[in-house]
């Protein structure tokens, strides 16, 4: 998806700056004190149920692959950029502009990975006096990702965020939403289930589509809305009560899910099955901060992923 395409969704989706849950302020050495030795493309992470986590080598721009037990460390059922982007507001502007944005294939500077036990981080330095480290910890259940920012400058930002980006393809690829949900009081929900258009229509009818549902944002008026951009957004008429987003692989076997702490909005691109949960903060000059996104990887129910989010939730900054 086109990363300035998700600024724009932020936008229209209830962005108000300052908004979502403020991001606690972290005492945590200089990101040059934080790196051991540094690792290679090829190094490889593993938990004890064979879930791997490792870094694309083939390609420069930050970018993991999460691998089901099993399978070939080239599959790309589970693709991450981490992140796809950086997009920050100054403080007395309504312009959110790119601190960093993805690019394709070998465009740009690789960025300096290195391992801290079950973790893969990098530091980079982003425009406007911000720094970012960035480190994804596999974890038994599946991978946390982790963003600390640091302002060094004397500029405020009133809001920043680090978008991550997993798409799923392989026995994971949705792209009808028939097997990608969410959660209302009343229980599970489809994501697109306001969409049964979505079914039957010819794919170029149905894509390209974004499909929203607010969370802390307000529920926006129009049902759905073409821009001029080509893309079609479906804006989900109510709420959900956790901000998670499970998709069922296609033998039902396995469950991956995203939730983050205090989210605006849950969302999918259905043309790459993405999940994104992307909180934000705000960055005062001097302040260092943390945010998290939380992927669940497991065998097992929407149920069982469910209340791993809840019991975990609370534990994300």
């Amino acid at each position: 998806m086109s990363p300035w395409t998700v600024a724009v969704v932020v936008c229209v989706t209830g962005f108000s700056l300052g908004c979502g849950h403020p991001s606690s302020t972290v005492e945590l050495p200089p990101l040059a004190e934080s790196f051991p030795a540094s690792i290679g493309d090829a190094d490889t992470l593993q938990n004890a149920n064979g879930l791997r986590l490792l870094v694309a080598a083939e390609i420069t721009q930050p970018t993991l692959r999460i691998i089901l037990p099993g399978q070939a460390a080239s599959d790309r059922s589970i693709e991450v950029l981490f992140p796809e982007h950086v997009t920050a507001v100054r403080h007395g502007s309504s312009t959110a502009d790119h601190l960093y944005l993805y690019g394709t294939g070998r465009q740009g500077d690789r960025p300096l990975w290195s391992r801290r036990g079950q973790a893969l981080q990098y530091g980079r330095d982003l425009p406007g006096g911000v720094s970012m480290l960035a480190r994804a910890a596999l974890e038994e259940d599946g991978v946390r990702f982790h963003y600390e920012f640091t302002n060094t400058s004397t500029v405020g930002y009133d809001m920043i965020t680090a978008v991550t980006d997993p798409r799923l393809t392989g026995i994971l690829h949705d792209v009808r939403l028939e097997r990608t949900y969410v959660h209302h009081p009343e229980g599970f929900e489809l994501l697109a289930s306001e969409v049964p258009s979505r079914l039957t229509a010819p794919l170029e009818q149905w894509l390209p589509a974004r499909v929203l549902a607010s969370f802390t944002w307000p529920v926006a008026m129009q049902r759905s809305e073409r821009r001029e951009d080509g893309i079609t957004y479906y804006n989900k008429a109510r709420r959900v009560d956790v901000p998670f987003i499970a998709t069922l692989s296609t033998d039902r076997a396995w469950v991956v899910a995203s939730f983050a702490r205090e989210p605006g909005n849950v969302w999918s691109n259905p043309e790459l099955t993405c999940q994104h949960v992307d909180p934000q903060t705000s960055l005062l000059p001097g302040q260092h901060v943390a945010v998290e996104v939380k992927m669940l990887v497991l065998p097992g129910s929407l149920d069982g992923a469910l209340q791993r989010a809840m019991r975990q939730r609370a534990s994300l900054p």
